[in-house]
This record gives structure tokens, C-alpha cells and sequence, in this order.
């Protein structure tokens, strides 16, 4: 995949492996990056996991692990590459990436732990946008809807989940392979300038009814 994206795109490409719960790991793999690149201008918070039982079955590790990956591994990458690079060089893109299940609850498959780290994002998103928009940062968050994923698949798949989607989502239909990349491109690009502090769904309508 690396030397593919190398020849295609005439880009260097290095990649780098990291535990996001961990502030330490964090922190050595922002640092490495700047060895190697010497400035971060763009950064994709993409990382997530998912807990789906009754709220009164989760469990305290469940909704533990649940934000130390979606809420506060978003959070320690933000702070590390914003304090190592974006705020001294007064340039930056973050786009952290939520859920529409941060926006609202859901009814099909019980998830509270995710939708309370999803909704955080969402918030923190709004709370950074504040904070670092005089460095010339943006900040914003997108709020995927249903898009088949090696972890959603089966339960994408599913008969019954296709028939309550169909139900739910005002287009009819889960998200096709491509279509977040715009939304990526657009708030990464000088086309969005004057743009932070959004959460921004890709959701076929969902969270519109």
C-alpha cells in the first residue's frame, strides 16, 4: 500500500503505529512524524471502537475502554500534534471523526457508551475550535451514518438491520464506499477556510428526522 500510494500520488508515505490510550505512545509517534516530515498540517482523528449491549448490562470496563479510545485517544492526538507542530507553526486541519450516533440516540442496537464518546467528540470538537482558531487552527468533526465496515458488517448485513435502515434513512440506503472522502477533502482544503467548529453529518438524512 505504501510504495502504491508512493508511485500513484509522487507523495512520501510513512506509516506509524500507535496506541492512543496511551499519552506516551502518542507522544513518541507525533515526534517521530516531525523527524520525518517536519511539520503535521493535517490530522485525522479516525481511530474508534464499539459496545453494543443494554445500558444496564455495559460494564465499567466497557464504558471505560469506550471513552480512552473514541473521547480521549481523539483528545491526547489533537493536544500532542496541536502543542508539537499546528500552534507554533499557526497552521492546522483537524478533522476528528464522531458518529451520527454522537447527534442522537438509537433504538436498533442499544450502544451508550459509544454514543456518550461520540457526543463528546462532538463537544470537544466545538471546545478546541474555540481554543485554537487565533493559531489558525480548524477544527471540525464529521458524523458518519451507517457505512459497511469490517466491524458493522454483520450487523449491516443483517435482514432485519437492512429493513429498519430503510425505515430510518431518508435515502434508503447505508453509505457507499467514497462518499466521506469529500467531506475529508473539503475540510482539509482551503475551501474551508473560515470553517470550524462544525459537525458535520454524512448520515443518507438520518439525523434530519
Amino acid at each position: 500500500m505504501k510504495n502504491a500510494i508512493e508511485a500513484e500520488y509522487g507523495v512520501k508515505v510513512q506509516p506509524l503505529q500507535c496506541d492512543i490510550t496511551s499519552t506516551e505512545g502518542v507522544d513518541e509517534v507525533i515526534d517521530e512524524a516531525l523527524m520525518i516530515f517536519g511539520r503535521i498540517d493535517i490530522l485525522v482523528n479516525n481511530a474508534g471502537t464499539g459496545a453494543v449491549a443494554p445500558a444496564e448490562d455495559i460494564t465499567d470496563a466497557q464504558f471505560e475502554n469506550e471513552m480512552q479510545v473514541d473521547l480521549f485517544g481523539t483528545f491526547r492526538v489533537a493536544r500532542a500534534v496541536a502543542k508539537k507542530s499546528m500552534i507554533p507553526n499557526g497552521y492546522g486541519r483537524v478533522i476528528n471523526i464522531a458518529s451520527m450516533y454522537g447527534l442522537v440516540g438509537n433504538k436498533i442496537a442499544p450502544a451508550s457508551p459509544y454514543h456518550a464518546a461520540k457526543g463528546g467528540v462532538v463537544n470537544l470538537t466545538r471546545a478546541l475550535a474555540a481554543e485554537w482558531g487565533k493559531h489558525g487552527i480548524t477544527v471540525n468533526t464529521i458524523c458518519p451514518g451507517y457505512f459497511i465496515t469490517p466491524l458493522t458488517k454483520d450487523t449491516l448485513e443483517s435482514d432485519y438491520f437492512a429493513q429498519y435502515a430503510k425505515t430510518v434513512i431518508p435515502m434508503e440506503r447505508y453509505g457507499r464506499e467514497g462518499e466521506l472522502d469529500s467531506a475529508v477533502v473539503f475540510l482539509a482544503s482551503d475551501a474551508s477556510t473560515y470553517v470550524t467548529g462544525v459537525a458535520l453529518p454524512v448520515d443518507g438524512g438520518y439525523t434530519c428526522v
